[in-house]
């Protein structure tokens, strides 16, 4: 048994003055109460900030963490897709399976508690199958001449590992008809790259660089008669499926709704804030998703386009959202993104979310905020 307190406890988007946990040998939390004096409670750690449920990393290719800072900033979405395919084979085996192998560690000791990790090979599979952190691996399907049995072979090897594994379309520009339709048939659970680009939606008008691109490496398209990413989702993936669509710089209102209004059930919008500012300055349309109510959780995306694997900075640069709100993005909406909220993402009896301690903290009007010198920590 622990007893940990601190000043606050932020969960579910609430704030907790003086709480105090206590969790069993196995981590699960037992009791949330506040304290009013803390010497007449034996054995109680306490920790000066904040704590907060583990975080819950929405969006992640961690065996790409040999890039960091291999790609320069602010190439555009099409240069740095072009400089990926230039120096990834420029690295030995070795510093890939270091890298992808220290950054795991350092989002643990962080507070990363999950994460839905994109893979395109199994490199990073040996490494994670000896990690503490719950991995929901997304073999994605990717290129307009893929095939399923390409991919399928690294979800059998997640399965060979006792890891989780499924299979997942890349986006809606980089696959044909036939296999999207194939993969949304197979799996209840999809996380797409969606409309990170202007160029995603230009490629079903016949202009943007994706269009150019694909003309002159002779490709054809079988899905630009949908007329729009948005609808070729609606046409193509049976409405019960549960999406994870990643990004969303230039998802619009319209799109937002006929998604929303086709889907049973609640599309979880994942942004990756530091990715797209590297990448192209993009910024998600935060203040468009709050209005509407959206299920939101939080991501990383890769080092080859961010300088860490920083939840804490995605919410940095967020801007104005409460921070209550913002590590319930971090924690909760990534949890019900993966379905795994009864067990993760929120300090609640009978979880076991793991015990992460905000220090460094300010209170400004009122208000907990984050500062450039705050810092997570595992407690547990």
């Amino acid at each position: 048994m622990r007893r940990i307190a601190a000043h606050y406890l932020i969960s579910n988007a609430e704030i907790m003055p003086r709480p105090i946990v206590e969790l069993d040998d196995e981590g699960r939390v037992v009791s949330v109460s506040e304290w009013e004096r803390l010497d007449n409670i034996p054995m109680t750690e306490f920790y000066a900030g904040a704590l907060t449920a583990g975080f819950v990393n929405a969006h992640s290719h961690v065996e790409l963490s040999y890039l960091r800072g291999a790609i320069e900033r602010n190439t555009g979405f099409g240069g740095f897709a072009r400089a990926i395919g230039q120096v990834r084979g420029n690295f030995s085996a070795q510093e890939r399976d270091v890298a992808l192998r220290g950054a795991m560690a350092q989002m643990w000791q962080e507070g990363v508690q999950a994460v839905a990790d994109i893979i395109n090979d199994t490199s990073s599979l040996g490494a994670k199958s000896e990690s503490p952190i719950l991995w929901h691996n997304f073999a994605e399907c990717f290129g307009l001449r893929a095939e399923l049995s390409s991919v399928e072979p690294l979800v059998e090897r997640c399965a060979e590992l006792g890891l989780q594994g499924s299979l997942t379309p890349h986006s809606t520009y980089s696959l044909q008809d036939s296999v999207l339709g194939e993969i949304a048939q197979i799996e209840k659970r999809l996380s797409i790259h969606f409309m990170e680009s202007e160029d995603e939606s230009l490629l079903y008008r016949g202009s943007g660089s994706l269009h150019d691109w694909y003309s002159r490496m002779g490709w054809e398209c079988d899905f630009l008669h949908h007329g729009s990413p948005a609808r070729r989702l609606v046409d193509v993936v049976p409405k019960d499926r549960r999406l994870i669509l990643v990004h969303n710089c230039c998802l619009s209102e319209e799109d937002y709704d006929l998604l929303s209004e086709h889907f049973i059930h609640p599309i979880s919008w994942v942004l990756c804030p530091a990715s797209n500012d590297y990448i192209s300055s993009l910024r998600p349309p935060v203040e468009m998703l709050l209005k509407r109510g959206a299920s939101i959780a939080l991501g990383t995306d890769s080092l080859a386009s961010n300088d860490n694997l920083s939840m804490l900075d995605e919410i940095r640069l967020l801007g104005d959202v409460p921070l209550a709100q913002a590590l319930r993005w971090a924690t909760l909406g990534g949890a019900e993104a993966l379905g795994l909220e009864d067990e993760l993402g929120s300090v609640e009896v009978g979880k076991r979310p793991g015990i992460v301690l905000l220090e460094g903290l300010c209170i400004e009007h009122g208000q907990l905020r984050l500062t450039p010198f705050t810092t997570s920590r595992r407690l547990l």
